[in-house]
């Protein structure tokens, strides 16, 4: 099988395979008139720049380069607009310098932005007092206000989505193109922090960086713009089928390629070989992620691997793992091993989110700092050990002022969690909490032993 001709596929070959987390549309016709429209609409991404972004991928697996992926667990609707797509890139483009300086190479900037509108959930439905209704799905499925018509899944938020995620893509464009001095002041997302809770300190690395640019521009009179730093490529989870298979495009050359987005994922929900969502992913151009948890075994994951990518490509696959801060020393390794074995080239990206959610006392879903930096420093140590390289970080994280993760320096407890949280699903680490974890990076590779970060 040829990745880029493969055979016996098309966009719509999916439809042949069990589809998990299938979204229930009671109008077919409905369905099927939005799914037209949008493949009439233009792409919202090119197909040099999804050949590019491999590229970069390639050379961070082999270590000269590093991916810096980040940004909401879900998008909202309400959050395209100018503050909060500048907070988000300002971010990713200070945090991607901050990292730099730590790793000495280069950081491509990926962000979980302009598509990360649907959500995979546990239970389909959602119950309280009397009523059940479907869970949220995500603002490209349905919305999250509770009553029957906002949960009733409705095919014209694809093109509702479609349209900001456009939108988002032409100012993030129009920002790196011509609104560079502005990208590196994170003043205003400081200044916030700090008054949301006059008792708390944002990490003294935020202080440092920020101190640092200011030396750099009253020195040199600029900053340091270079072409890679107008770079900023897209994520999402390739979870709504109808959308993804309505965006994907072939080229001149015959290959098909997804350009909703740079870098589409599946998630451990729909990752089964059999899988309607492995099937769409093995089909098309552009590189793919793989979200790996504690229930994938060796076998599984080897075999994903040669299905989506049978040729062996550099820069096609990336594994982005997320085992908890308990589970990783026991689980990685033998994942490692079995990549290894069979000479299978992939992006190895730690994810020390989404193993580490708990429920606090007071029943809301959050995420220890300490467990998210130990699972993401052993990840570094654990891949020395078995002489592979890490070569990405995968983080959801957000520069407004929220306290979402409990611990960190500043010092969040479980108690403030109902007092500054914003997430539509998951937990974020905020702007203190992130530059303290990037922070932590280079000095605990060389110098902290693996045994000391396994926290209880």
């Amino acid at each position: 099988m040829n990745k880029q001709n493969p055979t016996e596929w098309h966009p719509e070959s999916w439809k042949q395979k069990p589809v998990s987390q299938q979204i229930n549309y009671g109008d077919q016709q409905a369905l099927n008139d939005a799914i037209e429209q949008l493949r009439q609409l233009p792409p919202l991404v090119s197909s040099s720049e999804v050949d590019n972004l491999k590229k970069q991928i390639a050379l961070a697996q082999e270590g000269k380069q590093f991916i810096l992926q980040g940004g909401d667990c879900a998008e909202s609707f309400a959050d395209c607009n100018a503050d909060s797509i500048s907070q988000k890139v300002r971010l990713m483009v200070n945090l991607s310098l901050l990292l730099s300086r730590k790793l000495n190479k280069p950081i491509s900037r990926i962000g979980r932005i302009a598509g990360q509108y649907a959500k995979p959930r546990s239970q389909l439905m959602e119950t309280k007092l009397d009523a059940s209704l479907p869970s949220y799905r995500g603002d490209l499925v349905n919305h999250i206000h509770f009553s029957e018509s906002a949960r009733t899944p409705n095919p014209q938020r694809m093109l509702q989505g479609y349209s900001y995620a456009s939108l988002t893509l032409n100012y993030i464009r129009s920002m790196l193109e011509s609104d560079l001095d502005q990208i590196y002041q994170l003043d205003q997302e400081t200044e916030e922090l700090r008054n949301l809770k006059q008792a708390k300190q944002v990490h003294q690395s935020l202080h440092q960086f920020q101190q640092m640019m200011q030396m750099f521009h009253n020195f040199t009179g600029a900053q340091p713009v270079t072409k890679s730093l107008m770079e900023f490529y897209t994520s999402h989870e390739a979870l709504h089928l109808h959308y993804e298979q309505a965006l994907t495009r072939q080229n001149k050359e015959g290959r098909w390629y997804n350009l909703s987005t740079h870098f589409p994922w599946v998630g451990m929900r729909t990752a089964s070989s059999n899988s309607a969502h492995i099937e769409y992913l093995r089909g098309i151009a552009n590189p793919v992620a793989i979200k790996v948890g504690p229930k994938m075994q060796p076998e599984q994951l080897t075999e994903l691997c040669q299905i989506i990518n049978p040729d062996n490509e550099a820069g096609c696959l990336t594994l982005i793992h997320r085992f908890g801060h308990k589970a990783i020393a026991k689980k990685l390794p033998s994942m490692i091993r079995a990549i290894k074995g069979a000479d299978i080239k992939v992006l190895w990206c730690c994810d020390p989110m989404h193993g580490n959610s708990r429920l606090a006392n007071n029943g809301i879903k959050t995420r220890d700092f300490d467990h998210i930096q130990s699972e993401l420093l052993q990840a570094f140590d654990i891949h020395k050990e078995n002489g592979t390289i890490l070569g990405g970080i995968h983080l959801e994280m957000t520069a407004e002022a929220v306290m979402e993760c409990t611990g960190s320096s500043y010092q969040i407890s479980e108690a403030e969690l109902n007092q500054a949280y914003t997430s539509l699903v998951d937990p974020r680490l905020n702007i203190s909490q992130v530059f303290e974890l990037v922070d932590s990076i280079d000095t605990s590779i060389q110098k902290i032993p693996q045994k000391s970060r396994l926290i209880p």
